[in-house]
């Protein structure tokens, strides 16, 4: 093996969004759950993480550039990005909910008629804004490195009543003051590694990698290192 194939390059956004992700400290490190469950994954492979960081816009049309090798960043396998990359099998499967400003009366979706919602544009979050009865979708861009934390700055100063995002992102903000989850929708998202459909060999490797962490119970110790608050979705294999 080359030192080149001894890397695995995945593209992520630098930001902060635990327990999914922190940002770095320096631009090369990262922790939190993903970046975990990519570091035994790697390992498996006999390889090292080695992050390309860019805006959420530009994660896909890297790698297939094949300035990294997949992406490897809060992706629900959905159609829209099936066209673009092929995904191993998933690494995570999470629900979504709505987070509100604390006191807002909001508990359910009929609540939101004429109230603006926003989500990350093109995501499955913004796809489930959508379904709310009479609610005002509002995107926000992909070329953000911060998309999350503008989010949150949005629905503080009131320029959205409501972000939508999957349900272990606002795992941290349970005791924060200023926010509320109003409720969660059991849509159970699959996220999945993306490779470029020019790589299939590195799709598959990537896809035995991540069986085999599943199946010895790594992936397992990560989760629940990580996301203590929620339910493991995997058996053995």
């Amino acid at each position: 093996m080359s030192a080149q194939d001894a890397v695995l390059r995945l593209a992520c956004l630098d930001a902060e969004a635990p327990p999914l992700f922190h940002k770095s400290p320096d631009g090369v490190t990262r922790e939190g759950y993903e970046p975990a469950a990519a570091a035994v994954v790697a390992a498996a492979m006999g390889r090292r993480v080695e992050w390309v960081m860019v805006p959420w816009n530009d994660m896909i049309p890297s790698v297939q550039r094949h300035e990294a090798d997949a992406v490897w960043c809060g992706q629900s396998i959905i159609p829209s990005r099936a066209e673009q990359v092929d995904f191993t099998r998933p690494y995570g499967v999470f629900n979504e909910a709505l987070l509100v400003r604390k006191g807002s009366g909001i508990t359910a979706p009929g609540a939101l008629a004429g109230l603006r919602v926003g989500a990350i544009a093109g995501s499955t979050n913004m796809a489930l804004a959508q379904t709310f009865p009479g609610a005002v979708t509002v995107p926000f861009g992909g070329e953000s490195d911060d998309v999350f934390g503008e989010m949150l700055a949005a629905l503080e100063s009131g320029a959205v009543d409501g972000v939508v995002d999957d349900d272990l992102v606002f795992v941290p903000l349970g005791d924060d003051p200023r926010f509320e989850v109003a409720f969660t929708v059991r849509t159970q998202n699959r996220w999945g590694v993306g490779v470029a459909k020019d790589r299939p060999e590195l799709r598959e490797a990537i896809d035995a990698a991540l069986a085999t962490v599943i199946g010895d119970g790594r992936l397992e110790a990560v989760w629940q290192q990580w996301l203590p608050g929620l339910d493991y979705p995997f058996g053995s294999e």
